[in-house]
């Protein structure tokens, strides 16, 4: 932990990306509202997902991120939650059952509402206002009233967080997580094509291994992890009034954790070494993520590194590479030997949606399918390459049926984007391409485990 910090002494720093409140008082207000409620998560499992991606560091594991760009208020819905909730089981068990890899599930949910701009004002048909940051600061409509930041949409998002919690605890551990409901995950959307066909036949062949392993005495009575999974939530730490509000004293350990979520990031927009967001990151217990582009210096990511993580404690720093197709394998490879070489505790996950947005002749944002998969490909290349290993997936997706994303085994073209266009801020993957995707990273984590076990293989005969 960082020397004479506490959760406010990052209002002594610089900072970036902060709302301006006219009102003061309904902001203290609104702050001191929050600082009385319970916490949305406890450091207990924080500590525990940080014991997870410790595994993942180590090789044993890996992290799927994932879920919706921004969360709204406006499609607030359980039905919204199941689903985006479902397609990550849908993906984890494709990557665990195809790459025999234990999956360290993180959701972008339950506190996702703040979102960087790159300018403070925006203008449309020679109207100037407020940037929209997201439904935990200001509305999306371009009007005036709307546009104001106004603090008691901090406890709007901490109370449908709660909801939200509330609902995906019930499903991790209520028996929706079953492996034995695999084919009822099945989305009517996904379940018509290639890749539903694909799905099938897995959840045919797991029916079969669950059939003899119940044979030999192990059920979901027997064996709860058949019935119950670990899932997690994260967002980026972005607003930290909100954050600062939500900071707690760990009863057990004495340790500070922000109990907003159980993982927080920082983005490459509020990481410089001495401004207030990393002071914040730099004080709490949480596992922690932080975005590095291909802009990223070695040297400086090894300050990174040290600011967030001086412990070097394995599972606390995820480093999320954005660096873009077209960049990834000339960007990424000086960083991963700058870490390597220093010897520090990381774990690598490749986000491959935010280097390679682009702008449809239509006007819609909009991401291409073969891009996405390049820059994870890129992504495994350059680990391959050094002898470290590609620990995670970072996606911004939803379950709901969006053409949003072009591209795919779907076909989705930009002539449809603007039929189920439904996202707040950038585009997401649906369902059955976020499951196209997990095919894909099953068999490239089953080609990575058989040449590492090749390896060591040809290690122990040259040995003997």
């Amino acid at each position: 932990m960082a020397n004479k910090w506490s959760p406010d002494s990052w209002r002594g720093k610089p900072i970036l990306q902060v709302p301006e409140y006219p009102d003061q008082a309904k902001l203290e207000e609104a702050e001191n509202t929050l600082s009385g409620y319970p916490p949305l998560v406890f450091a207990g499992e924080a500590r525990e997902l940080k014991r997870q991606l410790a595994k993942v560091a180590e090789g044993e594991a890996f992290l799927l991120q994932g879920g919706d760009c921004a969360e709204s208020f406006r499609e607030f819905h359980p039905d919204n939650i199941r689903d985006t909730f479902r397609v990550l089981l849908q993906m984890a068990v494709v990557l665990t059952f195809g790459a025999a890899c234990p999956v360290v599930k993180v959701g972008r949910l339950a506190g996702q509402f703040a979102k960087p701009r790159s300018g403070d004002t925006e203008t449309i048909d020679g109207v100037e206002l407020p940037s929209y940051r997201g439904d935990i600061i200001n509305g999306i409509d371009f009007t005036a009233e709307k546009r104001v930041p106004d603090p008691e949409r901090m406890v709007r998002a901490y109370n449908q967080s709660a909801s939200t919690l509330n609902l995906l605890r019930a499903f991790a551990q209520g028996g929706f997580a079953d492996l034995h409901r695999v084919h009822q995950w099945n989305m009517g959307f996904v379940a018509d094509d290639a890749i539903g066909e694909r799905y099938k036949d897995m959840a045919e062949r797991l029916d079969e291994s669950l059939n003899f392993m119940a044979a030999c005495g192990l059920t979901s009575e027997t064996a709860p992890q058949l019935k119950e999974t670990d899932f997690y939530t994260s967002h980026e730490a972005l607003l930290l009034r909100y954050e600062e509000a939500m900071t707690r004293v760990d009863s057990l350990t004495g340790e500070w954790y922000d109990t907003s979520a159980h993982m927080l990031w920082v983005g490459e927009r509020t990481r410089q070494l001495d401004n207030a967001h990393l002071e914040y990151l730099s004080g709490i217990g949480n596992p922690i993520g932080a975005k590095i582009g291909p802009t990223t210096e070695p040297d400086y990511l090894i300050q990174l590194i040290d600011r967030l993580n001086p412990e070097n404690e394995p599972g606390r720093l995820t480093l999320i590479s954005r660096m873009g197709a077209d960049k990834v394998e000339d960007a990424l490879p000086a960083l991963v030997r700058k870490v390597k070489s220093e010897g520090r505790s990381v774990v690598w996950s490749s986000d491959p949606m935010h280097g390679n947005t682009v702008k449809a002749s239509s006007g819609y944002k909009t991401r291409h399918f073969d891009q996405i998969i390049r820059e994870v490909e890129g992504f495994f290349a350059v680990h391959n390459a050094e002898g470290t290993y590609p620990g995670g997936v970072h996606f911004e997706l939803t379950g709901q049926d969006v053409t949003e994303c072009v591209g795919g085994a779907q076909a989705i073209t930009e002539a449809d984007l603007s039929s189920r266009y439904h996202t707040h801020c950038d585009p997401r993957l649906n369902g059955r391409q976020a499951l196209e995707l997990a095919f894909a990273f099953a068999d490239r984590l089953k080609e990575e485990r058989a040449g590492n076990k090749a390896t060591v293989m040809k290690q122990v005969v040259g040995g003997i």
